[in-house]
């Protein structure tokens, strides 16, 4: 016999441009939003049965709508106004994720999107209850010294050299899970002042030094987890061409890369309820 086990269904990536035209300066807000709703629908895969079913198309109107209707504030507060909408009926959880990208503005109604980093909200509601993450994707870090890599185990299938001054580079993709107060530009400038700080031995020992900082530093935070893959800059040899190469020209190697993964945590931190569920599904 078979039977339906965890399901979620909702709107992906409407892409919502906002114009903001009070008066001669223009202000533009750029969101790709995500909703995915859960609840009691089984009727629907087992049976067909779409009774209980909120279209798709409606949560597309009901975003465009919402940003019409209300002020988009932090990409957090416009996720949670959606969430909060969309519980009742059979819908009993609502993840809605925000995804701002960044615009920098060239005079009062020109503006240029030249930083790849992108602003991630989200909000899970759930009952009476909210919990929220920020995040932030695509931002691309390179520091040229003050990085090491040595003392790991060696086989016969080892070729990397041992390294006491590395090129090291990544993009960095993070989440944080917070009380609805963090401010995205603390997190940001900790992960950053961290980075450019900190005398690394490896990339992990990085990774944890710059999650430690944004915990120390943004009480609100009670967890951030971090992907960093390692972009790896190797030396040239230019000796064939009779050329010295004393750490000044790489070849950047985009793939294969070394992806490190982990979370650090405030000391009892409480527990993040469903936030973490699984999304997507796979």
């Amino acid at each position: 016999m078979a039977r339906l086990g965890i399901n979620q269904y909702g709107k992906a990536q409407t892409h919502l441009v906002r114009v903001y035209r009070e008066g001669p300066q223009h202000d533009l807000r750029d969101l790709t939003v995500s909703v995915a709703l859960a609840g009691a629908f089984e009727a629907v895969h087992v049976d067909g049965d779409n009774s209980a079913v909120l279209a798709t198309d409606t949560q597309k109107n009901t975003v465009y709508a919402f940003a019409r209707e209300h002020p988009v504030g932090t990409p957090e507060a416009f996720a949670a106004k959606l969430a909060r909408h969309f519980l009742g009926g059979a819908v009993t959880r609502a993840r809605v994720e925000a995804r701002e990208a960044t615009w920098t503005r060239l005079n009062d109604h020109a503006f240029t999107q030249s930083d790849r980093a992108v602003r991630v909200g989200v909000a899970v509601a759930e009952g009476d209850r909210l919990w929220f993450a920020g995040g932030i994707e695509g931002l691309v870090v390179l520091k040229t010294t003050h990085s090491e890599f040595h003392g790991f185990p060696r086989d016969r299938y080892t070729t990397l050299r041992e390294t006491t001054d590395r090129v090291l580079a990544t993009e960095v993709s993070a989440r944080w899970r917070h009380d609805g107060e963090a401010d995205f530009d603390a997190v940001r400038d900790a992960l950053l002042d961290a980075f450019a700080g900190h005398h690394s031995l490896s990339l992990q020992q990085t990774l944890y030094a710059m999650g430690s900082a944004v915990v120390e530093a943004c009480p609100p935070v009670d967890e951030i987890r971090l992907s960093m893959p390692n972009k790896h800059h190797f030396v040239v040899d230019l000796s064939p061409f009779g050329l010295e190469n004393e750490h000044e020209v790489f070849h950047a190697d985009d793939r294969p890369y070394g992806l490190i993964e982990a979370a650090v945590l405030r000391d009892r931190a409480p527990d993040p309820g469903p936030l973490w569920d699984p999304y997507p599904l796979l």
